[in-house]
């Protein structure tokens, strides 16, 4: 167990410097063609690699992460019954977006997130919507083991919260990716809720639920309780992954997108910051 903790906690670790890495690029290193000229050439082509699969990377440090971390804490049982809907529904819902316009309005993949599946989606997306929605569900969940919530009443709650909390997400995402100067998807119509369409927010809403629901129905309780400690892996994933989007955002993209990067604050990040408060704290050592 402790060997798992630490390759854990070095695919966290990775995961964060991959998007410390990628943010200096694209706001300092890219922007600024001289800076770029005067680095060694070895260097350069290092930096050149980095900005072609750093995306890749970064995502599959993620996914590893939280791989580990359920299948550590939570069970094999749960992180299968979790890993596999929301990788095989995701991968559904992005397949029929990218080729119908159904779901999230009509858009595309650009290059830098790895091989397309189809030739419509990068392998690496359904991945992101498993760490960052597992992350989201298991601190819902968490949240909610209070006395006054229970049944039926917490299951649906788990899936509804864990939904809006990975749909707030998007809210700094799809700007970051989609928007600035070096984008990894475009939509291709004008969108109304800052350049995205409102039906991409509800497709991230009923993808996010889909999945979420049906790995409820196989989900059992670990044998474990969560504590405020063991739900730090996830804390730190969805905080992470917010931070590299609204950095992004708000560097790259003019004042009027600060209203989406403070509703994801206010509906995203304070609500999981407070759900893994609202656990038990640490009792004994992990």
């Amino acid at each position: 167990m402790k060997q798992l903790i630490t390759v854990e906690r070095f695919c966290l670790i990775g995961h964060i410097l991959s998007m410390v890495f990628a943010l200096a690029g694209l706001l300092l290193v890219l922007p600024n063609s001289e800076l770029l000229a005067s680095l060694p050439p070895f260097s350069q082509m290092l930096f050149g690699w980095s900005m072609a699969g750093g995306g890749v990377v970064y995502i599959l440090l993620g996914a590893a992460t939280v791989a580990i971390y359920a299948y550590r804490a939570l069970g094999l049982r749960n992180l299968l019954a979790f890993m596999l809907p929301a990788v095989f529904l995701s991968l559904g819902s992005e397949l029929l977006g990218t080729s119908t316009g159904l779901l999230f309005g009509h858009y595309g993949y650009l290059s830098g997130l790895g091989y397309k599946i189809a030739g419509l989606v990068p392998f690496t997306i359904p991945l992101s919507w498993f760490y960052v929605g597992m992350s989201t569900y298991v601190l819902a969940r968490a949240g909610l083991e209070v006395k006054l919530v229970n049944g039926w009443v917490k299951e649906v709650g788990a899936v509804a919260l864990g939904a809006l909390l990975l749909t707030t997400w998007d809210f700094v995402l799809d700007p970051a990716m989609s928007q600035t100067d070096y984008p990894f998807w475009e939509f291709r119509d004008a969108g109304q809720f800052f350049g995205m369409p409102y039906r991409n927010l509800t497709g991230w809403l009923a993808t996010g639920a889909l999945f979420m629901s049906v790995a409820a129905l196989f989900w059992r309780n670990p044998s474990t309780q969560l504590t405020r400690s063991k739900l730090s892996v996830p804390l730190a994933i969805y905080l992470a992954n917010f931070t590299f989007g609204a950095v992004l955002t708000v560097a790259q993209l003019d004042i009027r997108f600060w209203i989406p990067t403070v509703l994801s604050v206010l509906l995203g990040v304070i609500p999981t910051v407070a759900l893994w408060w609202a656990t038990k704290p640490v009792v004994t050592a992990d």
